[in-house]
Formats: C-alpha cells, structure tokens, sequence
C-alpha cells in the first residue's frame, strides 16, 4: 500500500508513520500544500496513493482545502469512485459540523485524536486497505 500522511504536528507525524510504515510506504508532508503537490507528482508517476491521511489543522492549505483538491483533480482525471484514494481525515476537531464537512467533501473516515491505533486498524480493514 501506497501512503500519503499529511500532519503539522511533529509528534503526531513521527507516531502516525511509524504505525502507517508496517502497512506499507509512508510518505510525508507537513503542510496542505506539500500535500497536494505530493498527489499530484504521483499521479503524474503513474503510481497513485492508497490512503491519504489528512490532519484538518494545517498551515498553507488546511486538510478540507486538501480534501476538495484532491477529489476536484480525480474528477478532471475521470478517476471513478472505486478507483480514487481512500481519505482518512486524523484531527481533534470531533464535533458533529467538522465531521460532517468532511464527509461531504468526500472523505472515507474520521478519526479523532489522540489515534487509537486499534480502532484506527479497524478503519483500514473496513475500507479494505489491510
């Protein structure tokens, strides 16, 4: 599996891919910006991402301004539904109007911080990730 983590957080960064590696390779970014160029440059590779792990709260382009990139460039693509990467969004932002936008822009989960990593596992296995 293919990884794409994009979280601010240094401690939260260096938890998520150490636990995200077992699965398969992780790359990283610290902004929405990187994030989005990260998308795209492998798109353009030919090697598409898995999963995208997004945090909300993030400097340049937060995680929902990511979100609607990366499903806006996959509908330019014809990137059908089942093809597309799956999104998880990772933040402490749990309540109900967060969660909501974020589904509705087109997000696969929500997983509220601090991770925990079994129900996080979980997640992985119901989108068929692991």
């Amino acid at each position: 599996m293919k990884i794409l983590l994009a979280e601010d957080d240094f401690a939260s960064r260096k938890f998520m891919d150490k636990h995200l590696s077992q699965y398969g390779q992780c790359d990283v970014t610290v902004d929405g910006e990187e994030a989005v160029d990260a998308y795209m440059m492998a798109l353009e590779d030919g090697e598409p991402y898995d999963l995208l792990c997004l945090d909300v709260m993030m400097p340049v382009l937060d995680g929902y301004q990511v979100l609607k990139a990366v499903r806006n460039i996959e509908a330019q693509r014809g990137i059908s539904k089942e093809e597309r990467v799956k999104v998880i969004m990772t933040t402490a932002l749990n309540n109900e109007r967060n969660v909501k936008l974020a589904f509705e822009l087109g997000c696969e989960a929500y997983s509220g911080k601090p991770i925990d990593v079994e129900k996080f596992d979980k997640v992985l296995k119901k989108l068929g990730l692991i």
